[in-house]
């Protein structure tokens, strides 16, 4: 009897069979748990490329849309942004499936925040009279159009699960998001600006630190108004005269020039540059009618010279240039006759102006006072030698290089991924 039960306590606990239904058991579960790592390894990396190619359309569709965000002269908002969205993001598979588009959208992005707020508004912000930061908070009632969101998917074909369906899955779904901003002119390419003329943000902003259109002047004297470039960076001061004169005759920066990076500059009188940039005016306006050109923008905290950070650019027109030869000859050279130049349509032109008196004090003073011709303390501009007084452009104006820069009127051309 006591051998009877020493053998069923030996099969119950340690018998051959026993030891092989455990194993068994083991064995089962190591399978599985082998299946489920190869599950994970190889449909995770197929997931993986699947939605690497997701977000390869997103970004393509979001910089698409953004690029062409605005009209060709940055003067609207585009309606069919949405559509070059879509189609640039649809023009992409996912392993050889059509990409989903869930949605392409303009709006507004904020940095501050980091959040997109879809808007289909049309009309185009306001950029003057307010800071870069104000322009970055969203506003219902004038919002600024600078984004464009995309968001891909695989919902109706899921990406292929191959050891998944062991598991009981068919396929996986999988989405992606890209937001483009486009900006304000920064990274300037080669021949985006016109003259090496570097303008000081100082004289653009007005007393609560927003870009006016207020005239100001510009003497290359150090007054915070501007001063001579040579276009380059990793250089102290433009003192070349020959090479500021080729450049004024040129067509303007030959190398790119990039935001927030200083470029050489020189607040000295300049005379055979000053003489080229008076003969060129000429030969553009028959002193007749205005001179639109872009010019770099400097930060002159610190004064003009030796070298200053670039921050964005702007478009101005020249309304009159004094020559050195002319100081006491105003009756013979004050403007007479004033118009906007045919290349430009600036929405706050103060009309054309004309003047037939023989007194040459007369039409400078009624010329000044048409156009508000100013120093920065609000003075009216008087008479000069080698003095070029301007308008800053109240037009959005033809966009140029790539987003980075501050707000100064010019809408950047080429958009950044933001998110």
């Amino acid at each position: 009897m006591n051998i009877k039960q020493s053998r069923r306590s030996s099969w119950r606990f340690g018998s051959p069979q026993r030891q092989s239904g455990i194993s068994i058991v083991l064995v089962s579960l190591s399978l599985f748990m082998l299946m489920a790592f190869t599950a994970l390894s190889v449909d995770g990396g197929n997931l993986f490329v699947a939605r690497n190619e997701l977000h390869n359309a997103s970004d393509a569709g979001a910089l698409a849309g953004a690029r062409f965000l605005y009209t060709s002269d940055g003067s609207a908002v585009n309606a069919g942004a949405n559509q070059v969205a879509t189609d640039a993001a649809e023009a992409n598979n996912s392993q050889n499936e059509t990409v989903e588009i869930i949605s392409a959208l303009r709006g507004h992005w904020s940095f501050g925040s980091r959040t997109f707020t879809a808007d289909d508004s049309l009309v185009p912000a306001d950029l003057f009279e307010k800071t870069t930061a104000e322009l970055d908070e969203y506003d219902p009632f004038e919002p600024f159009i600078n984004a464009v969101e995309v968001v891909t998917a695989r919902q109706q074909t899921p990406v292929e699960a191959f050891f998944g369906r062991v598991l009981g899955f068919e396929g996986y779904e999988a989405s992606a998001r890209s937001v483009a901003y486009i900006g304000f002119a920064g990274t300037l390419r080669p021949e985006d600006v016109d003259q090496p003329i570097a303008l000081c943000k100082q004289a653009l902003l007005n007393p609560g630190g927003n870009y006016s259109c207020d005239v100001g002047r510009f003497i290359p004297e150090g007054d915070q108004t501007g001063g001579w470039t040579n276009f380059e960076h990793d250089q102290s001061g433009a003192t070349n005269a020959k090479e500021l004169k080729d450049l004024v005759e040129g067509d303007g920066n030959e190398n790119e020039m990039f935001f927030g990076e200083d470029i050489a500059t020189n607040n000295g009188q300049v005379q055979s540059a000053f003489s080229a940039l008076y003969d060129r005016w000429v030969d553009e306006t028959n002193r007749e009618e205005t001179w639109t050109i872009t010019l770099p923008v400097i930060d002159c905290e610190s004064g003009v010279a030796p070298q200053n950070p670039l921050v964005g650019a702007v478009t101005v027109h020249v309304m009159w240039v004094v020559s050195n030869a002319q100081e006491n000859k105003i009756d013979q050279y004050a403007p007479e006759r004033m118009s906007l130049s045919p290349d430009s349509e600036d929405v706050e032109w103060p009309g054309d102006w004309e003047n037939a008196s023989t007194d040459g004090e007369v039409r400078w003073d009624d010329f000044v006072d048409h156009f508000g011709l100013q120093f920065q303390n609000g003075d009216p501009a008087d008479w000069r030698k080698m003095s070029i007084y301007f308008l800053p452009s109240c037009s959005v104006h033809e966009p140029k290089g790539q987003t980075g820069g501050e707000n100064f009127g010019i809408l950047a051309q080429i958009p950044v991924l933001v998110d």
